[in-house]
């Protein structure tokens, strides 16, 4: 009998060692897989998966620990789809699982809900019972909480079981630290390759649209971004447009409003933020037209207090949040976006001093040498007329000195307009004088003469220029209405202080019962901005509206 006893604990004490030897073979397994994948979501779910096999629970998870003490990552493991469809939530980081947030250490319970902090289960969950929590580590930061329930067969979680799941979370930190340096080093590839190709955009003279566009996709894919949106500065104060957004499954350029949002905050600060779970405000119009999401970043791209605009990237709920070290990265690469804008500007800027330079210098040209060269003509002609006897070609010589003052006058015009700058988008006064003279070429059938002369362009306030296409509109369509006529010539003039505007016609003339109620808006356009205004009827026929008003 002896014997027998002898042999029976010897066979279960080998059984025993048999048990532990294939444990520690499946723990040392479980290593060598842990440390075979460098992708971290696939990491966080093989950890999960291999602790709940090794002391054969029935549920897992994994609670990754975000910036402010809560739950902002939850890989569970063993259930099913329509089990977790039917949990109204994951949990945040309440009642047991935020004492081990609190004090991260080793946690074995015979029951839950036996434990005074025990705040127990979201609608929906399943029941569970026996629970063993050991923190992950990666160096001296905690990362998060492996949790482990409902040991198979109704059992408690044993010393053998913490001792295996501490092991594995020894090994999984070092894992999670292999896979943190690898993104870490894959992102900073990524970033070079990024910056290389914006630099050579930039270099290229590409439009600044294309460039951003391009930077907002590259900052999506180094992140690991589910969508991002490019804010740029509004009209009113402290207000972001959304001018581009770009997703994985759509991309679309369309604009709103920003305000008081995440990005609005970090446009004013000039420094990068994130959250990992977003209010509504923080994400505002945002990304309205994209996925929801959960982790948001805010990245401003300029130096504090000339921020040029913000980017803001967004992950699905439920994906891990943005990390300090990504955040920094993003910051320096959309500081690109900045030298992107800086240069657009300062190539328009550029152009627009060589057109300036290039209208300058004709300018010059036609004062130093074409009006000079007319000047000389006209003079020879004038010394020219005393000595020609015969009176028809006496008057034709005088006829083409009077055509070279005219031209002379018109090219002094011209210079002027040359050597005005006006705002871009603007149209000059010449330009619509020029405008409501060609307009009424199809009502005439002709084209009315035009001189222009003077500094109409930069001499010219802009409420009179105004009233004086308004009036130059108004006597035109009398030509057209009432005049009869098949000729009709504008001149307008800037001369010692005064703008004068004249319309002259060959037709029907003035009625002998007086002026027509029509020319009295002119008139009265002419009192309020103490000027004068004629119309008469000249001796050779026809009719001749006089505008003047002060403008010095």
């Amino acid at each position: 009998m002896r014997l027998d006893e002898l042999l029976s604990e010897l066979q279960t004490r080998l059984e025993a060692v048999l048990v532990t030897r294939d444990r520690v073979h499946g723990l040392l397994d479980a290593v060598v897989s842990l440390g075979s994948d460098l992708d971290l979501e696939t990491v966080l779910h093989r950890i999960v998966e291999t602790a709940t096999t090794l002391v054969d629970a029935s549920y897992g998870a994994l609670g990754v620990i975000g910036a402010e003490n809560t739950l902002v990552r939850f890989v569970p493991v063993g259930l099913t789809e329509e089990e977790i469809a039917r949990i109204e939530h994951w949990p945040h980081g309440l009642g047991l699982l935020g004492l081990l947030i609190k004090e991260p250490r080793t946690l074995r319970l015979a029951h839950i809900s036996q434990h005074s902090e025990s705040y127990g289960f979201p609608p929906g969950h399943p029941p569970m019972g026996s629970f063993l929590g050991v923190p992950l580590r990666v160096r001296d930061e905690v990362f998060g909480n492996l949790y482990l329930t409902e040991k198979r067969g109704g059992g408690e979680f044993d010393d053998e079981d913490e001792a295996i799941v501490v092991a594995l979370a020894t090994a999984a930190g070092v894992a999670i630290e292999n896979a943190r340096l690898y993104e870490e080093t894959r992102r900073r590839e990524s970033w070079l390759e990024a910056s290389s190709e914006v630099t050579t955009r930039l270099l290229s003279g590409a439009e600044p649209q294309e460039v951003l566009a391009l930077m907002a996709r590259r900052a999506r894919e180094m992140a690991g971004a589910d969508v991002v949106a490019l804010l740029l500065p509004g009209e009113d104060v402290d207000t972001l447009r959304l001018v581009l957004e770009d997703g994985q499954d759509e991309k679309h350029y369309t604009t709103g409003e920003v305000v008081g949002s995440l990005a609005g905050r970090a446009f004013v600060n000039g420094e990068p933020l994130m959250v990992d779970s977003p209010a509504e405000s923080d994400v505002l119009i945002a990304f309205a037209q994209s996925v929801p999401v959960g982790p948001v970043a805010a990245v401003p791209f300029g130096v504090p207090g000339a921020v040029r605009g913000v980017l803001s990237l967004g992950k699905r709920p439920g994906r891990i949040p943005y990390s300090h070290s990504e955040l920094r990265t993003l910051h320096a690469f959309a500081g690109q976006a900045a030298v992107a804008l800086e240069l657009a500007e300062t190539r328009k800027d550029a152009e627009r001093l060589g057109l300036l330079e290039d209208r300058d210098r004709i300018a010059k040209d036609l004062h130093d040498v074409v009006i000079q060269r007319l000047f000389a003509v006209a003079m020879t002609l004038m010394s020219a007329v005393r000595l020609v006897e015969h009176p028809e070609a006496s008057s034709r010589l005088q006829s083409a000195i009077d055509e070279l003052d005219n031209t002379i006058r018109q090219i002094r015009s011209t210079i002027f307009a040359l050597q005005t700058p006006r705002e871009q988008g603007t149209p000059s006064l010449r330009a619509q004088i020029v405008d409501v003279v060609e307009a009424a070429r199809g009502h005439l059938g002709f084209m009315p003469g035009l001189s222009m002369e003077g500094q109409l362009d930069n001499g010219v306030p802009a409420e009179v220029a105004e009233h004086l296409s308004a009036v130059l509109r108004e006597a035109l369509s009398n030509v057209v209405r009432h005049a009869k006529a098949s000729r009709a010539d504008v001149t307008a003039r800037t001369h010692e202080g005064w703008l004068t505007l004249v319309v002259e016609d060959n037709g029907v003339g003035v009625p002998a019962e007086g002026r027509r109620s029509g020319l009295r808006n002119l008139e009265e356009r002419a009192d309020r901005l103490g000027g004068s205004f004629d119309v008469t009827s000249p001796e050779s026929g026809g009719t001749r509206l006089q505008w003047r008003v002060p403008i010095g």
